[in-house]
């Protein structure tokens, strides 16, 4: 359950996931909106969770499974918890280099006061950074991080990486109705993010079920509000709104595709029903898991989306 996908992204096109840290959800946050549920083991230390071996390996062999259509356009550590987490992420980086593909890390940032991460980043082609709050308040309201974190640290650690480097650095924002969607709040953010001059930054909404029940999506008003402070403080900005698409990738095995995608990655219910039909398989499947208590079904906005289950000891 390393490598799943690829999965149609909004920010790197076809992109196959690397799920670095081991099951279950291990995060130095915690966040209210987070697709993957509430952390389950809310941490700040690194440590080995995979040899780096076994991560090549896992990621070749699922390479060698995709048609051509399938080829994705970056390979992506966006795990089911934060990436920089891994002690070996920058030896796995740099093994992988060697597919000749881009290679992603989707990381909150909260570790890049640590001179280790940082440099363990450098190898990436493209560093997407969470910044969804510019006041400590706000950062413990929406993201949950662990106590021991300190903000200005954490803010502090994303300027020094953006600094020195030299790949492509985007920043996503999440905004949520009534959390971080104030106009001052989103000004005094956007100015922060001006100091990071990343290449893009991303405003983002919930689209899948989030954590907490009552996450909200903000107005269309406050959405094109916060468009047009961010871009007025110079940023290259794209919101991403809307749903990604259905055509995630397949190796034949319905079992494991769904499974190693919905660990990571909920799918909605017509993503599911293709990948289905790709590897002929039929929804008895999807009903097996539900029964076997390690997929689980979950209406949001209209829509029905299936999500991975851990059983925790």
């Amino acid at each position: 359950m390393i490598a799943f996908g690829p999965v149609p992204s909004r920010r790197l096109g076809k992109s196959l996931g690397i799920n670095n840290i081991i099951p279950g959800k291990q995060c130095s946050y915690s966040c209210i909106y987070c697709q993957i549920g509430n952390t389950k083991v809310k941490r700040l230390e690194r440590e080995e969770f995979y040899e780096p071996e076994i991560i090549f390996r896992e990621v070749e062999e699922h390479l060698g499974k995709l048609d051509q259509n399938h080829t994705p356009d970056y390979l992506s550590f966006v795990p089911n918890g934060e990436p920089t987490l891994d002690i070996n992420l920058g030896k796995e980086i740099r093994w992988l280099k060697a597919f000749h593909i881009p290679l992603a890390v989707i990381t909150n940032g909260s570790l890049l006061y640590r001179s280790d991460v940082r440099n363990d980043l450098m190898y990436g082609d493209l560093i997407s950074v969470k910044a969804d709050a510019a006041t400590e308040e706000i950062w413990r309201k929406i993201n949950h991080p662990v106590e021991r974190l300190n903000f200005r640290k954490y803010q502090n650690g994303v300027k020094r990486f953006a600094d020195y480097f030299s790949g492509k650095l985007v920043t996503e924002t999440m905004l949520v109705s009534g959390i971080n969607d104030t106009v001052e709040h989103i000004r005094e953010l956007a100015s922060f993010l001006a100091d990071l001059q990343p290449d893009i930054a991303y405003i983002a909404v919930p689209v899948r079920p989030p954590a907490v029940k009552s996450v909200k999506i903000p107005s269309e008003e406050i959405l094109n509000r916060a468009y047009q402070l961010f871009t007025a403080h110079g940023l290259k900005t794209e919101i991403l709104t809307g749903f990604e698409g259905t055509n995630t990738g397949f190796t034949g095995n319905a079992w494991d595709d769904i499974l190693n995608i919905t660990a990571v990655h909920p799918l909605r219910e017509d993503s599911i029903r293709r990948l289905l039909r790709q590897d002929k398989a039929d929804f008895n499947i999807v009903e097996s898991l539900i029964e076997q208590g390690l997929l689980e079904a979950v209406a949001y906005n209209g829509e029905r989306f299936y999500l991975r289950k851990y059983h925790i000891l």
